[in-house]
C-alpha cells in the first residue's frame, strides 16, 4: 500500500473540503491510500503556539510525513495570487528534505480556493508547483479529457483542482469541481504507483 500524502492549509474550510475529495480519489486508487494532514496558522508578527495535536481536522504535517509519501498533493487558499503564509512557512523548513533528495522523483499535484473566479487561481497552483520543482518532483495536473474543464462555470485548471468559494466562503463546492478533486486524485495516485513501481 502506497501513503500518497494530501497536504493542505484551510483557513475557512472549502480546501478542507477539496482535500477530503482529493483524497476520496486516491483512495478509489488500488493499492494507494490518502494520507491527510495540515499545518498550524502562523503569525504576521512572531511564530503562532498551536497545540501540538489540532482540536479537530487532519494531524499536523511533520517533515517524515513527505519523506514516507509516494506522492504528494498539496492545497492552498489563494493570497493575492499567491498560497498562503502558513503552507509556504512549513516547506520552508524543508531544506532537509532537499539536501537529501527525498522528494526527488516522486508526482505531485496541487489545488486551491479563491473567493473570486479571477482571484489568482492558477497563479496560486504555480507558486505552489515552485518548490515541489525544486525538490525534483513530477508534477501532475488535469488534462483536458476531463469534461468538467471545458463545461464548468465555477473552479477548474489544467494545472489542478480549484473551486470559487464567494466572498466569505458561501459557495459550495460545485459537483464539476468536486469531480475534478476527485479526478486530480485519481490521476495523481495511478502516476504514484507506476512511479514506485
Amino acid at each position: 500500500m502506497q501513503d500518497i500524502l494530501v497536504l493542505y492549509y484551510s483557513r475557512t474550510g472549502a480546501v478542507g473540503q477539496m482535500a477530503r475529495l482529493v483524497a476520496r480519489g486516491i483512495d478509489g486508487v488500488s493499492g494507494a491510500r490518502a494520507r491527510l494532514r495540515t499545518v498550524p496558522a502562523i503569525s504576521t508578527v512572531c511564530e503562532a503556539v498551536e497545540p501540538e495535536v489540532p482540536d479537530n481536522g487532519a494531524p499536523y504535517a511533520e517533515l517524515t510525513d513527505l519523506e514516507e509519501c509516494a506522492g504528494l498533493a498539496m492545497g492552498s487558499p489563494t493570497r493575492f495570487g499567491n498560497m498562503a503564509a502558513p503552507l509556504k512557512y512549513f516547506l520552508d523548513s524543508t531544506s532537509g528534505l532537499w539536501l537529501k533528495g527525498a522528494l526527488s522523483g516522486k508526482p505531485a499535484a496541487v489545488f486551491t480556493s479563491t473567493a473570486t473566479l479571477h482571484g489568482g487561481q492558477e497563479t496560486t497552483l504555480v507558486s505552489m508547483m515552485l518548490p515541489l520543482l525544486h525538490h525534483g518532483m513530477f508534477i501532475v495536473g488535469l488534462p483536458y479529457t476531463e469534461p468538467e474543464l471545458t463545461s464548468t462555470s465555477t473552479g477548474g485548471s489544467p494545472y489542478g483542482a480549484s473551486h470559487v468559494a464567494g466572498v466569505g466562503a458561501a459557495r459550495t463546492i460545485s459537483s464539476e469541481e468536486q469531480r475534478l478533486c476527485v479526478a486530480l486524485g485519481h490521476r495523481l495516485a495511478t502516476a504514484a504507483l507506476k512511479l514506485a513501481s
